[in-house]
């Protein structure tokens, strides 16, 4: 009885080999095109918004600086994006103005906040490079997708809306719809139990620290776009399964490279 196979393994020596030793080697004899084939995709992807799929960010601060200008709040620019990308809007206003705002307080600066905001950016509304090849890439495959945002809903519906992105999304979660922001990751678990999926079988597409926190905390695969933080940063400072320097470095076989067990490690970085 032959005791190798075309692969030129030896299956005698196979009881005695670790498990992962076994599947490297099988995994460098199977031609390419059979490997990605039959390596596992996500059940669903879940994105972030801002700073993810649409270059809003820069709105986002200029909303935040003229904010702090016309209330004479002092600021230090440069440390900005750290801190207000990625809360919801409360948690800023406290850090700058006390924690005995009332809900009328946070209601009315809200509103002023991000009625700014879509009134600037909404003539220069894009989907970053990438975003809608990739979407429509997954929408192919029937991988169910949703957008969860720590953005208000009104902002959210008038980005999707403006991408013309409505259709790919199943459902749409915003920060309204919570209780515990992010890194807390209820947002996170919350939209996969409203797609159906474990959440052990969702991708996450984030860009700011406490984003990928929570979509590390709710046991998803996270992939962190380079778009707000560096790679270095976001390597030094988060948990991420995978970053890249922007949606042209994805596709599907990456994800499918994520979800196989011998895929990236944290932090693994794709070159730009």
């Amino acid at each position: 009885m032959m005791s190798k196979g075309v692969s030129g393994i030896d299956f005698r020596e196979c009881v005695s080999l670790p498990r992962q030793r076994i599947r490297d080697d099988l995994l460098n004899w199977m031609p390419i095109d059979s490997m990605t084939r039959n390596l596992v995709l996500p059940a669903a992807i879940i994105f972030d918004m801002d700073g993810v799929l649409v270059d809003s960010n820069p709105f986002h601060l200029r909303k935040w600086i003229d904010f702090f200008q016309a209330h004479g709040i002092p600021f230090d620019e440069q440390e900005l994006p750290k801190i207000v990308l990625g809360p919801p809007n409360d948690v800023t206003f406290r850090r700058y103005l006390g924690e005995d705002l009332t809900c009328e307080q946070l209601a009315e600066f809200g509103e002023e906040l991000e009625a700014n905001f879509r009134r600037e950016i909404g003539p220069y509304v894009r989907a970053f490079p990438g975003v809608r090849r990739f979407i429509e890439e997954c929408h192919t495959q029937g991988i169910a997708m949703a957008v969860a945002s720590a953005a208000i809903a009104k902002n959210l519906n008038f980005l999707i809306s403006a991408l013309g992105l409505p259709a790919y999304f199943r459902e749409v979660l915003a920060v309204d719809e919570i209780s515990h922001p992010k890194p807390n990751p209820e947002i996170y678990l919350k939209t996969a139990d409203k797609l159906g999926v474990n959440p052990a079988a969702c991708a996450v597409f984030e860009d700011s620290f406490v984003g990928i926190a929570a979509a590390k905390r709710a046991g998803m695969k996270c992939v962190a776009i380079a778009s707000t933080f560096s790679a270095e940063d976001l390597r030094r400072e988060t948990h991420a399964d995978l970053i890249v320097p922007s949606f042209e470095a994805v596709s599907l076989q990456t994800l499918r490279h994520l979800f196989n067990s011998a895929g990236a490690s944290r932090g693994t970085r794709v070159p730009s």
